[in-house]
């Protein structure tokens, strides 16, 4: 079955930056769009970024344009998400997905599969 695999996450300070990755076993990766959420404690999970099947679209929330970049390895069945710039807003569960669409979007109803999650706490 399809598996997916966030890492990365951790304690970071205000301004820094993080790298997350998300492997994925079980499914023809390049038929995947992939995409980012993010929940924190009491709140609604949220759209962070997404990007299209060959990797040539790419899409994000206005609450991370300019400070996130999404990326994708075919060969490696990996989906990166580079923060920089890091705020105590950005404390969360950050969770990969992936849709069987061509361009995943916004909304959680476009994903098939949902990995476990990382923590990613920012100190202030």
């Amino acid at each position: 079955q399809v598996q997916l695999v966030e890492s990365g996450g951790g304690l970071v300070q205000a301004g820094g930056s993080l790298r997350l990755s998300c492997a994925a076993s079980g499914l023809t990766f390049s038929n995947y769009a992939m995409g980012w959420f993010r929940q924190a404690p009491g709140k609604e999970r949220t759209f962070l970024s997404t990007i299209s099947r060959s990797g040539g679209r790419t899409y994000y929330a206005d609450s991370v344009k300019g400070r996130f970049t999404i990326s994708r390895d075919n060969a490696k069945n990996t989906v990166y998400l580079q923060m920089d710039s890091l705020k105590s807003d950005d404390t969360a569960v950050y969770y990969c997905a992936a849709s069987t669409m061509e361009f995943g979007g916004r909304f959680t109803g476009s994903y098939d599969s949902w990995g476990q999650g990382t923590q990613v706490t920012v100190s202030s």
